[in-house]
């Protein structure tokens, strides 16, 4: 089935437009104007941030958040801040990008077969969005991505929150498999094999301390690569 791209479009600009939490708003406003000041002479994009990626993309991949500074800032997921430079050089080495660097929205990055998006649209004052923002942003908008990208085989998420928001919205029967780094499920789903992946996230606060190293992280999409070959 041929993906919507009218429907993409439409998610896109619901997801720009939204004022559905306050404290959210306002913090991504007052960041925006306030600035960092190596970024002082930038426009910050200050709005929710929408999935980046092609539609018929196998492996869709959820983070928690953009940063203040980052996709916040340049209006892409990952784009901009120290978490995306792990991610995106990990992506090129797997062959999901056609480059390793991911500075702004127009630097000519591409992802091959991977989506990627965040359970929370709006950079969270101290990266921490409140159960009643995660859940109504997850029931907003992820549901309908999950529906958009259809072809998607693959689920990486990138943390516990992103985690147990995947089992809750993917219909997954109780108990739920506790959260772990490289933890794989067989998604339950009649007439085609799909997986949940774990993946500690690439915040500064795993990969400066070593909880996350790029050898473990190549590992996960090297298991998504396999995954994505059996699916």
């Amino acid at each position: 089935m041929p993906t919507d791209h009218t429907a993409r479009a439409r998610l896109e600009q619901d997801i720009h437009d939204c004022t559905a939490c306050p404290r959210l708003r306002r913090h991504c406003l007052n960041v925006a104007q306030e600035k960092r000041k190596a970024f002082e002479s930038e426009n910050y994009w200050g709005r929710p941030v929408a999935p980046f990626g092609p539609e018929d993309a196998r492996l869709f991949i959820l983070g928690l958040a953009p940063a203040a500074h980052g996709a916040n800032r340049t209006g892409r997921i990952f784009t901009g801040d120290r978490s995306g430079d792990w991610l995106y050089r990990a992506l090129h080495r797997a062959g999901f990008a056609n480059q390793a660097l991911s500075r702004s929205k127009n630097d000519g990055l591409l992802l091959n077969d991977a989506v990627i998006s965040c359970t929370v649209k709006c950079a969270p004052p101290d990266n921490k969005p409140t159960t009643d923002e995660l859940g109504r942003c997850s029931q907003r908008f992820l549901v309908r991505e999950i529906d958009l990208f259809q072809h998607s085989q693959v689920y990486l998420a990138l943390g516990s929150i992103a985690w147990n928001t995947l089992w809750k919205i993917l219909e997954q029967p109780s108990p739920r498999v506790p959260f772990s780094h490289g933890v794989k499920v067989e998604l339950s789903h009649p007439g085609k094999k799909r997986f949940l992946l774990g993946s500690y996230h690439p915040s500064q606060q795993n990969t400066f301390t070593g909880r996350l190293t790029e050898p473990m992280f190549d590992a996960i999409f090297s298991e998504a690569r396999d995954l994505l070959s059996r699916a």
